[in-house]
Formats: structure tokens, sequence, C-alpha cells
């Protein structure tokens, strides 16, 4: 079955949701103490945020929930491994944390292009204004390190 536009943009803010969650998750043990301390609690509200936008998007959009691209997971996993040869380890983290932030900005605003369901609209406008924090705090985190 072929999705609609309104579904395929939804399709993208879960791919890009969980693809976030799962690169803070992997790299977690590559951020000092306090970083981890600091960025927790956004990424722990984004799991909830998740799996409430999956279940109204399985009730209101009719969208199924789909495998996870494991040979992508992959990919960023060896790739930012590899940046941390050349770049602080911290750094080359935050600074994949915050694309990521932009990808999912990017899917977000991609998904406000469609009319939603209702109960969609509040979980939706939260996880932007949550992006926005983030990405307010991952910058002013590397701007810190930058000094």
């Amino acid at each position: 079955m072929f999705l609609d536009n309104r579904q395929v943009a939804m399709d993208s803010v879960l791919e890009a949701l969980a693809d976030s969650i799962d690169y803070f998750q992997d790299n977690f043990e590559r951020l000092r103490p306090s970083l981890r301390e600091t960025l927790k609690p956004h990424y722990e509200s984004r799991i909830k945020a998740l799996q409430k936008l999956r279940e109204l998007a399985m009730r209101h959009l009719k969208l199924l929930p789909r495998d996870a691209d494991v040979e992508r997971d992959d990919y960023m996993w060896l790739w930012s491994r590899l940046k941390s040869f050349v770049g602080n380890e911290s750094q080359v983290v935050i600074g994949e944390l915050l694309e990521q932030e932009r990808v999912l900005m990017q899917a977000l605003a991609t998904l406000y292009t469609h009319p939603l369901p209702n109960p969609l609209e509040p979980v939706v406008e939260q996880c932007w204004k949550e992006c926005r924090a983030l990405i307010r705090e991952l910058y002013r985190l590397q701007q810190e390190r930058r000094r």
C-alpha cells in the first residue's frame, strides 16, 4: 500500500525522532558526565513523545510501524567514530546531535505543511518546541567547548 504525502511526512518525523534517540543512546558513553546529565532529560522526553506520536499516527493516519534501517545506523555509528579520531570526541558527538536536530526540524516543517488530525497537533507542536530548546542547548554547548 502506498502512503499519501501526509503519511510520508509523519513517517519522516518518526524516523528522525527515532534516529536522534538512537544516536544519543549509542554515543552516551562518549560524552563527558556533565554533558550526559545536561542532555539526558531532553532525550527522555523525546522517547515519550515518539511513543505518543507512533500511537497517534497508527490510530489517526493508519500509519504502520516500520523496521529500523540497520545498515544506515551502522554507517552513522562508524562515521561518528572515524570523525572522533581527528577531533574532540564530545565535540564530534555534539555536532552530530545538532545535525540530527536539523534533520528533525526539516521533517517537522514538512509535516506542518499538511493538515493534521486534532489529537496530533499538540504533540507535534511540543516536539517542535522541544527540538528548538535542544538546538539552543546543543549550540550553547558547542560554543562553550570551542572557547
